[in-house]
């Protein structure tokens, strides 16, 4: 589509036609607050949720999620953030359990049926093969007098006054309760399995957060003969081959115990060059700056990344718990790791 022809569709809208769109925009997220706050009124009296997470809490199994049609779009949500955040739990569809998937599901399961007719006919062929094989079931409908709401030992009220559709019939308002539904399990749950942010990074090992909360110091540090480190009494000329060939824009300045007692940069040498024209006699212990920032290799990286901005710093230097030198860190290491 050319820019011509967007534009033109763009302007296609007449001013009552743009007042009705932002007005039934608006009216559909009305809508469905409303429906969260009847469900946030109706759960404070709801031993039924208390229940469902104490089952889930204990289940030895796997949480087993399942819907059809939109409830099955919802209930493969619910299965990942339950899976995400401490909780076991997988989404089988009913259609292909009731040939042959159904054999995913064992006696140490908790079934979580998602029907909001509470009629699903595929849900209702497979609930009584579910409960015989010994695993309890969950239900969440908006009628609480359906039959998949008495075939089950819990069941959740998910119910709504009127979908967002014009038609109040599209699955819009009903399927966003029941996803708000199932994060209200879901952070139950983490927050009962004192679950932190490392146990989220775990299961978010290829994320940026995996990255920020599972990388270390020591996994992207230089180490060994890659670290630019000089003597105090270095003359500066041959501290300045060291920063060069270390390719990192400075030098550590150490003492006999290899302990930091200086650093040298790249700024330093061009603040330094403003000032003075001869380096001959000049030692890098004269010109280094005393005191360098340090970190040790078993913190995380978005430590060192905290201190390099606030104090405005490319690079820092890596020391063991007794103080010796034994890593070296840039900026750009921790951006290729994708730290930052």
């Amino acid at each position: 589509m050319s820019v011509t022809d967007e534009k033109t569709m763009l302007k296609s809208f007449d001013a009552d036609q743009a007042r009705r769109v932002l007005e039934l925009g608006r009216e559909t997220l009305a809508i469905e607050a409303d429906a969260i706050r009847a469900l946030h009124a109706r759960l404070g009296d709801d031993d039924q949720f208390v229940r469902a997470v104490q089952l889930l809490l204990g289940c030895t199994g796997r949480v087993v999620v399942s819907g059809m049609g939109k409830s099955g779009h919802i209930g493969r949500k619910i299965a990942a953030t339950l899976a995400s955040t401490g909780t076991p739990a997988m989404f089988v569809h009913p259609g292909e359990a009731a040939h042959g998937d159904l054999g995913m599901v064992t006696a140490q399961d908790v079934f979580i049926a998602i029907s909001n007719s509470g009629e699903s006919s595929e849900l209702l062929e497979i609930l009584p093969a579910v409960k015989r094989m010994g695993s309890q079931v969950i239900s969440m409908t908006g009628k609480p007098h359906s039959r998949l709401a008495k075939l089950s030992e819990i069941h959740l009220d998910i119910s709504v006054a009127k979908e967002a559709c014009t038609l109040n019939l599209a699955p819009t308002t009903s399927t966003t309760v029941t996803l708000a539904m199932g994060d209200a399990l879901a952070v139950s749950l983490l927050d009962l399995r004192g679950f932190r942010e490392e146990d989220f990074a775990m299961s978010h090992p290829g994320g940026a957060l995996g990255r920020r909360l599972l990388t270390h110091v020591r996994d992207v540090m230089r180490s060994g003969d890659a670290i630019p480190a000089v003597a105090p009494d270095t003359p500066l000329a041959k501290a300045l081959l060291e920063v060069s060939q270390k390719g990192m824009g400075m030098t550590a300045v150490v003492d006999a115990e290899r302990r930091p007692i200086g650093v040298f940069t790249d700024g330093d040498l061009r603040r330094l060059i403003e000032r003075m024209h001869d380096f001959s006699n000049i030692l890098i212990r004269d010109v280094m700056h005393a005191g360098p920032r340090t970190v040790h290799p078993e913190q995380l990286a978005v430590d060192a990344v905290a201190v390099m901005e606030e104090f405005r710093i490319n690079q820092m230097l890596v020391v063991d718990h007794e103080g010796r030198l034994v890593g070296a860190l840039h900026i750009h290491d921790l951006t290729r790791a994708k730290v930052i």
